[in-house]
């Protein structure tokens, strides 16, 4: 307990001054420095033999996704996409490997190129988004105190299972009491942003809804790592974060917690009334 607090406390002490004076060239490097150690840490998992070689072939279309979706065009993304399938089928089209592992090594590359860099690069798009900041200190808030609110309330209250093959340790109890918090974090981001003007448009029934819908998908996002991780055979994905594991089990309910919010933001709130 006291290594996970330590480790929490020491990254909200460096991330959040650097958010707040950083603007979004800090987000950028940030995000990007996070996506290189978490695509190490799945190459580390899903590659153990060969760790090395494939972190090369996932890094290449993976650095080059990041920037066309932040600073390139929609052609740019489009081009990207294209040449990053033809990298991954080329690189495992003339590997000398067994034929028969062919399809589970290619399902496994673009499996990493999905979960990391695709789905990592949303909280730099919602930081370059008017109110960017508060919208990714709202994005924090209901992940991470959603993550925390659960953790303390499956081990003090929580009795019933959410989803035991996958997650043993999780409760019902557990998500009820992580959706209680990342909602009071949403609120509280809300009040505290409306003093400086920002997030003003956002209505106290909007806080509700982002804190239990996107709590739930952080739920899920959790689930997915841990999925991914007994299929690896893996306990953590890493060392990085005492007491936490590795970064990408401190970031897994981030990587669907920042599409959501993004797509909340941009495409549904435009069609609220």
């Amino acid at each position: 307990m006291g290594k996970r607090l330590l480790a929490a406390f020491v990254g909200l002490a460096v991330l959040i001054p650097a958010l707040v004076f950083g603007g979004v060239i800090a987000a950028e490097i940030i995000l990007g420095l996070a996506m290189l150690v978490c695509l190490d840490e799945y190459a580390t998992m899903a590659f153990p033999e060969q760790r090395f070689k494939h972190l090369f072939v996932l890094l290449v279309p993976s650095l080059g996704l990041f920037f066309a979706v932040l600073h390139g065009s929609q052609m740019a993304v489009v081009a990207t996409l294209i040449l990053g399938s033809f990298w991954f089928l080329g690189a495992i089209l003339f590997r000398p490997e067994p034929v028969e592992t062919a399809a589970n090594a290619t399902a496994r590359l673009f499996l990493g190129w999905v979960y990391v860099p695709m789905l990592m690069v949303f909280p730099v798009l919602l930081r370059q988004e008017e109110d960017g900041l508060a919208w990714v200190f709202l994005l924090l808030a209901v992940t991470w105190l959603g993550d925390t609110g659960a953790y303390f309330a499956g081990r003090f209250l929580g009795k019933h299972k959410l989803y035991e093959k996958i997650s043993p340790k999780k409760t019902w109890e557990g998500a009820i009491g992580g959706a209680v918090t990342a909602t009071l974090g949403v609120c509280a981001v809300k009040a505290v942003a409306m003093q400086f003007d920002a997030l003003l448009g956002l209505a106290w029934w909007e806080c509700v809804l982002i804190g239990i819908v996107v709590d739930a998908i952080g739920v899920c996002g959790d689930l997915v790592e841990s999925m991914l991780k007994r299929s690896f055979g893996v306990k953590d994905s890493g060392w990085i974060m005492p007491g936490h594991g590795g970064l990408l089990d401190r970031v897994d309910a981030l990587l669907l917690t920042g599409p959501a919010l993004w797509l909340y933001v941009m495409a549904i709130r435009p069609l609220l009334p």
